[in-house]
């Protein structure tokens, strides 16, 4: 698991090979992530969007943005966690994903951006 913190928010993730929806002999690989947002400041803050850099070993990398996350934006008040999983498919055995949260402090509506940590996507056959 990685971890960093911004501002007062704490994003850590976790991954998890997906073999069962993974076709390698088609270069298909499948990688789920749970991430956590822990509000360690003292404000309420909203999740507004994301933007995610996402590299394949092979050399390819993509952006993504889009309002929220999992289709929610979510309200995270002091002290509180939220937490949600979804998924990211790649050309190769092995990537990384790093990127940016926009979030909007509700008390003063300053904007801020937290960073995602970058983490590693690594096929568990690969390691060995």
């Amino acid at each position: 698991m990685v971890q960093q913190v911004t501002e007062g928010v704490s994003v850590s993730v976790e991954t998890f090979y997906q073999p069962g929806q993974s076709n390698p002999l088609n270069s298909e690989y499948l990688f789920a992530y749970r991430i956590t947002i822990e509000n360690q400041s003292t404000m309420p803050i909203k999740l507004l969007s994301r933007h995610w850099y996402i590299v394949d070993s092979n050399g390819s990398k993509r952006e993504v943005e889009g309002e929220g996350v999992v289709g929610q934006q979510p309200i995270i008040e002091p002290n509180e966690k939220y937490q949600y999983v979804s998924a990211v498919n790649l050309r190769s055995d092995m990537g990384k994903m790093y990127g940016l949260y926009q979030m909007e402090n509700l008390y003063n509506k300053k904007i801020i951006s937290v960073a995602i940590p970058e983490f590693q996507l690594i096929a568990p056959f690969k390691m060995n």
